[in-house]
């Protein structure tokens, strides 16, 4: 059987098979003994056309002792469910890597070949394929024993059963552990003995520089007092965490060399750099030495800073249950103690530490979200929200200059142009229904009355002017609505971001209320001559005529200042509509974010949508008036001459209802279409990523936690698919996680405590 054959039974049958799977491999293993040479090794059964590879092993060998089968079995079959059902599609898992696609890479790089199969070499895998160990003085053990991971049959030769297998072991969600533990079965057991554990944590760099007593009672409560006890997959995670932990009390009492339960600062800089790297963010690296005000560190500060960077998350929690939810609001310490009572797993002493750490970043004696983001290990799995480009126009946000600014806007306005033209033509029937309900008069033109309700207007329009009369004056609407919705959208961006608190990310609401009203106003340059030319096209289907009106033909007859009649009222209504709007955009959309601080497209939708009601309806009479002078009056109808004789005339002939007629279509309108308009803008935004080193939108990125990997750490190779797509930052986070860096260089020297 070859190992190809093998990687077939393990992975094809269905579940029910499986032990049938494995009785056959076993009848096979006692009933075809290799025979022995007279030193009593086996007769290979292969012969190899590459000289200097490494010699299979026989039947016995090739074959997976049972416990390593059931181990194997159970993860292929629980990888072959998440890529052939529904249930575990979305964020946090990956998907499987099409077979085909794989075999082809597979092809790509195995350098070996032996009965018509090809096979990877460890330096196949890790240097060529992973990219790992790529300079020439690299360290062989590291490579081997990283490629055991993958060399289930510890052979020296990785079979595509195999690398499909790791593949998918890479998509579970505990795959950081599982890689870690056959990291140590060294021998494909399916356990861990003390010896295995013995032998690769001694190459590790942490252990050559920190020994740890291997001796000790804590490794003995999990191996045994006589270390022969072997330890499960379950078992060994629970003692690799337990043992990282250990490891760093270890390191206390070694730089203790008097027992005092004190070291110095700088040794605590050493052990959480050296054995806690994980926890530590860029600012918490900077600030460790500075935390430890005396010079002095005590143990119990020692042991509750750590507490606290590994309970982060539930820090997170306490601080919006302090905050009823919000990420904006600034608590003190004693809002924050108030909160945690509930929550028993959080100490004073570390509510004092966290405190400390977050006046050193900005000396406010508050603390913000946005603080605790800056501390909280950077523990993310990868990011799941999609980007069709990933582009990076600074290293960091010191390098903005005026020309990125620049560029920043020029890209908000040209994906606020595609967003603005997206909204307008969704709601576009409804806009046009509003504004002929809107001049509709009543009192001082008999006759004039064609519609009942805006339903009935509807109903009318279709009956007289088909379909496409619902879309009457689109074409110019499209023409101006482009700029008119990119440059309100940039402005208010722009003018965010200038009035945003650098320090905390965060704008207070006479900022956002500002920040709306400027774009609101800047927007009635566009705005103005868009409407007025959009209306008269609107109201141009209620009259028969035999000539033709457009747009054209419109702009001729104003002239470019008629183009801006009524630009007060549109004043009156842009500036107030936009300064509600934005705001309550932004609080709905913080109150709409799932437990991670992300929207989804469709609370995006919603938050703009709710956002538009008061922002529409509180604005509508602005919006009669407007209308009613932007409209040429017909034989009869009431002139006006300006925004208060307008104001005047329909509060005497027609009352004050007639201010609010038109509410509930222009509702219906500006509602959906900024909904509409901001979903897109933002989704935008998220597909076409270009890092200008200023803001995003809130609750854009999508981090899915997953034990200590940085999203940073991304293959930027196109044959890493499926699950290899997290495959480099998974082997960095069993380093910085468990603290087993492997040496990277030959005779690489460690530094002893």
């Amino acid at each position: 059987m070859t190992k190809k054959d093998e990687g077939k039974k393990l992975s094809d049958p269905a579940p029910s098979d499986y032990f049938n799977s494995v009785c056959s491999l076993n009848s096979d293993h006692h009933h075809h003994q290799p025979e022995q040479n007279e030193d009593g090794s086996r007769h290979q059964h292969r012969q190899y056309q590459s000289e200097g590879v490494p010699q299979r092993k026989g039947l016995r060998h090739l074959l997976f002792p049972l416990q390593q089968l059931a181990l194997n079995s159970s993860l292929l079959t629980r990888v072959e469910c998440k890529s052939s059902t529904n249930k575990n599609e979305g964020p946090g898992y990956l998907k499987r890597a099409n077979t085909e696609k794989l075999q082809t890479i597979f092809q790509r790089y195995a350098s070996v070949e032996a009965e018509g199969e090809k096979y990877m070499t460890p330096n196949d895998l890790i240097r060529k394929f992973l990219g790992l160990y790529a300079h020439e003085n690299y360290n062989p053990k590291s490579v081997k024993l990283i490629a055991g991971i993958i060399d289930t049959s510890k052979d020296e030769l990785i079979s595509f059963p195999e690398f499909q297998a790791f593949e998918g072991l890479l998509c579970l969600p505990d795959a950081l552990y599982q890689i870690a533990f056959q990291l140590f079965d060294t021998k494909g057991t399916g356990l861990v003995t003390f010896d295995e554990f013995q032998e690769v944590i001694k190459e590790t760099v942490l252990h050559q520089r920190i020994p740890f007593d291997l001796d000790g009672g804590f490794v003995k409560l999990y191996f045994g007092r006589d270390k022969k006890r072997v330890v499960t997959y379950a078992e060994f995670s629970q003692f690799l965490h337990d043992f990282h932990e250990e490891y760093a009390v270890e390191a206390f009492r070694r730089y203790d060399k008097l027992g005092s339960g004190y070291i110095s600062a700088m040794d605590f800089y050493q052990i959480m750099t050296q054995i806690k790297q994980h926890l530590l963010t860029k600012e918490v690296s900077e600030n460790v030495i500075a935390l430890a005000h005396t010079h002095r560190v005590s143990f119990p500060f020692f042991m509750a800073f750590n507490s606290l960077l590994n309970n982060m998350e539930l820090v997170k929690k306490i601080y919006l249950n302090a905050t009823q939810g919000s990420r904006s609001t600034e608590v003190t310490k004693e809002e924050f103690l108030h909160s945690a009572q509930m929550m028993s797993q959080i100490t004073p002493l570390e509510v004092d530490i966290l405190f400390q750490l977050c006046d050193l970043l900005h000396q406010t004696g508050r603390i913000q979200y946005s603080d605790l983001q800056a501390i909280a290990p950077e523990q993310y799995f990868k990011q799941i929200t999609r980007r069709l480009t990933d582009l990076k126009a600074v290293d960091k946000p010191e390098d903005r200059g005026v020309f990125i600014q620049i560029l920043e806007s020029v890209y908000r306005f040209t994906l606020g142009s595609v967003a603005g033209a997206v909204g307008a033509t969704a709601v576009y029937p409804i806009d046009l229904v509003k504004t002929r309900m809107q001049n509709q008069r009543t009192g001082s033109y008999i006759g004039e009355l064609m519609y009942r309700s805006s339903a009935d207007c509807f109903k009318k329009v279709i009956r007289h002017e088909g379909f496409s009369g619902l879309y009457r004056g689109l074409v110019p609407q499209l023409i101006g609505v482009a700029p008119e919705k990119a440059i309100k959208l940039t402005v208010n961006d722009l003018v965010r971001d200038k009035l945003m608190n650098p320090k905390n990310h965060t704008i207070p609401f006479w900022g956002e209320m500002l920040a709306g009203a400027c774009a609101g106003g800047s927007q009635v340059v566009f705005t103005n001559p868009l409407e007025i030319v959009k209306i008269r096209l609107q109201v141009a289907g209620e009259i028969a005529s035999t000539s033709k009106i457009s747009a054209w033909s419109v702009v001729k007859e104003l002239g470019f200042f008629g183009l801006y009649k009524g630009a007060k009222a549109c004043f009156l209504r842009d500036i107030p509509f936009s300064a509600i709007y934005f705001p309550a955009y932004a609080h709905m959309k913080v109150k709409l974010q799932d437990s991670n601080g992300y929207n989804h497209p469709l609370s995006l939708l919603a938050a703009g949508a709710i956002a538009g009601i008061p922002a529409a309806s509180m604005v509508t009479p602005a919006d009669v008036i407007k209308t009613r002078l932007q409209v040429a009056a017909r034989a009869g109808q009431t002139t006006y001459s300006g925004v208060m004789d307008a104001a005047k005339k329909i509060w005497a002939e027609e009352g004050g209802k007639a201010f609010w007629k038109g509410a509930g279509a222009r509702v219906l309108r500006s509602s959906p279409q900024f909904g509409v308009t901001l979903v897109t803008y933002e989704i935008l935004q998220r597909l076409f990523y270009v890092d200008f080193g200023g803001t995003r939108p809130t609750g854009s990125e999508l981090n899915i936690p997953a034990g200590g990997i940085a999203p940073e750490q991304k293959s930027m190779n196109p044959d890493h698919i499926g699950g290899f797509e997290v495959a480099l930052p998974i082997l960095s986070g069993i380093e910085s996680k468990f603290g087993l860096f492997l040496p990277q260089f030959i005779n690489e020297p460690g530094k002893k405590a």
